[in-house]
């Protein structure tokens, strides 16, 4: 069916030159045509039609859909019909193709007109059927202005709501009908799209959910500022209309370019009061594009996001390492259902130095992205050798295998419980930061690199999906303390910076991202209620229908009251990004840290966990450090 769709183009566009090409005749010369100039139109058309046909097919004009013409398309043909025109006449001009004529004057020239109107009648001709085809398949059925199924007022007349509302019109069995779109852009009031017109403001909505039916509010604005979001729900909630959103940037990046397909309810992720970081990933990914890239924790929350980011920059092979077999699993799906190729899935567990040192030596990745670690604070306070051995002593072995084995760039991805560390988990991460921090001064063939952030919304563990399946189940979502503040990112913004701070980073060097101001878990537990259609209460008696109580039920542990980025000694330096910071510090000691991390390993080994944790205690209490790092 494509290829007699193709053919079906190509015959229309040689009916229009061949129109075209008598076209021109007629009006070049109207009554006065001589019977040499008929001679050169009736024999000439035919090299006209194929040399024309001929330049078409190679500037790709059979490539493209007729139905989603575009102003660069038209470009295009543009530029093939100008040169189709000039391959023509050069043909006619060098071929002569033209039979003896019974007398014995030559056949005639060419007219220059003649040239210049078949260019213009083939141009237009070729214009004018695409731009027909498209409005016929995009035209909205008649009776179109009559609501069928859901009243929807979309938010946003740009590039994002233009195709909302197209894709609502033409598929009509989904069940939408767009009858209203409010922008800020004033240039944009009183226009229409697809014949739906945009008729007033984002402050206006509130108003006109009070007078006028609708049935459901879609955000059509990928980069809408989190605050005028939080506006929007706020007023379709109070009314009771669903809003929903269409897809961030990240989203649409990564699967069905159909909007109306991915619209989605807003998430707190959207409503977080800070817009989200962009970094620019295909500008500094460029490192990884063409080379070998092995990534462990590769089914996590992190690690998963971080393949799916390496996989758009086309890393020559990718090998995905991680021990949890289902979350392997999950994300290898991911990349086969996308046509992703050239990646691996290994099972394995980092503590195995025998096995990675196998897998290092096949594959020779040149960059190596250490996502895996254990991360439940509870779960690590409770076993606290199990967090000992997985992050810091994998990390140590790891990172020496990555230098023996010729890996260019090992990134390591931190925590801001590393900072100031209070926990078990923290205490373990901050051995690994050490640990690239010494081996960086050890090893020069080798760029050791980590990466420091806070909290990620949406990762396993974390208390957005704590809170939602508290939710789910009618409350009470838990909160340990009604000051407890954190630092939060997005999934995607996580990956992001870890892919970036391994292009520019420099051996030794600590990132950090600006994260903005800390939120409050308690505000993040009520706008989560809200979002879900509820109302957040704080007393058991006011809990009931449609409320959800908000429980305080104190901190757990070594639960730090506030996180920070920064250690006391560490000052900050900025980097070429502005979101995107440097830690710089006096140098870890590595004799020092080398001799307690094999102390480590030895009571481990012989089960005396208490004393691992006492020493790791009394290593975050005092470190031994030498001179400060250098500054760019």
């Amino acid at each position: 069916l494509p290829q007699l769709s193709r053919l079906g183009n190509v015959a229309i566009d040689g009916i229009i030159v061949v129109a075209a090409w008598y076209a021109a005749f007629f009006f070049r010369f109207d009554q006065d045509i001589t019977y040499r100039q008929e001679n050169l139109r009736d024999t000439g058309v035919l090299f006209v039609l194929a040399a024309k046909l001929a330049v078409f097919v190679l500037f790709g004009l059979y490539q493209r859909w007729w139905r989603y013409v575009s102003l660069r398309d038209l470009v295009v043909v543009a530029r093939a019909v100008l040169v189709a025109s000039v391959a023509g006449a050069l043909l006619i001009y060098i071929v002569r193709p033209f039979p003896g004529l019974g007398f014995s004057e030559p056949p005639a020239t060419l007219a220059r007109g003649v040239v210049a109107l078949d260019f213009a009648f083939t141009l237009l001709g070729l214009i004018a059927v695409r731009a027909a085809a498209r409005t016929i398949f995009e035209r909205p059925p008649p009776g179109f202005l009559v609501a069928h199924g859901r009243e929807v007022l979309v938010i946003g007349a740009g590039d994002a709501g233009r195709i909302v509302v197209n894709e609502m019109l033409k598929k009509r069995r989904l069940g939408y009908t767009p009858v209203r779109i409010l922008d800020d852009d004033l240039r944009n009031q009183g226009m229409r799209l697809d014949g739906v017109k945009v008729d007033g403001t984002i402050d206006d909505l509130a108003s006109i959910l009070r007078r006028t039916k609708i049935n459901e509010v879609v955000i059509a604005l990928p980069d809408i500022e989190p605050a005028k979001r939080q506006h929007i729900v706020a007023a379709c909630r109070r009314h009771g209309v669903p809003v929903k959103t269409v897809p961030t940037v990240h989203e649409i990046l990564d699967g069905d370019p159909s909007l109306l397909a991915r619209l989605r309810p807003v998430q707190v992720e959207d409503v977080l009061g800070r817009k989200p970081v962009a970094l620019d990933i295909a500008a500094v990914g460029g490192y990884l594009t063409g080379r070998a890239v092995l990534v462990t924790g590769a089914g996590g929350s992190i690690g998963s996001e971080l393949v799916r980011q390496i996989a758009r920059l086309h890393p020559s092979s990718l090998v995905l390492v991680d021990h949890a077999e289902n979350n392997l699993f999950e994300i290898t799906q991911h990349l086969t259902e996308r046509g992703i190729k050239g990646f691996t899935p290994v099972i394995a567990d980092v503590k195995d130095v025998t096995r990675m040192e196998r897998l290092l030596a096949e594959h020779e990745p040149a960059i190596l992205f250490h996502a895996a670690a254990y991360k439940h604070v509870p779960m690590m306070e409770a076993n606290p050798g199990e967090a000992i051995r997985n992050n810091a002593l994998a990390t140590r072995a790891l990172a020496h295998l990555a230098g023996r084995m010729g890996v260019e760039r090992f990134v390591l991805v931190s925590t801001d419980k590393a900072v100031d560390a209070a926990t078990m988990m923290g205490a373990s991460k901050a051995l690994c930061e050490w640990v690239v921090e010494a081996v960086a001064q050890e090893i020069e063939s080798t760029r050791y690199i980590a990466v420091r952030f806070g909290n990620v919304l949406g990762s396993s563990g974390s208390v957005i999906p704590i809170f939602r399946r508290q939710i789910s189940e009618g409350g009470p979502v838990t909160v340990t303390d009604p000051e407890m503040t954190r630092y939060f990112m997005t999934i995607p913004e996580a990956a992001q910076l870890i892919v970036q701070s391994g292009g520019v980073g420099r051996s030794g060097d600590i990132f950090v991202l600006d994260m903005g101001d800390p939120v409050r878990i308690i505000d993040l537990a009520e706008d989560m209620v809200r979002i879900s259609g509820f109302e957040p209460v704080r007393s058991e008696d006011e809990a009931g229908a449609g409320r959800i109580l908000i429980r305080v039920v104190g901190r757990r542990p070594g639960e730090k009251l506030h996180e920070v980025l920064f250690d006391d000694d560490e000052s900050v330096e900025r980097t070429h990004h502005e979101k995107l910071m440097r830690a710089r510090r006096p140098r870890i000691d590595a004799a020092w840290l080398e001799a307690r991390l094999t102390t480590l390993e030895e009571l481990l080994r012989d089960g005396r966990v208490e004393e691992a944790s006492t020493l790791v205690h009394a290593m975050m209490a005092a470190p031994a450090r030498g001179e400060r790092a250098p500054t760019a």
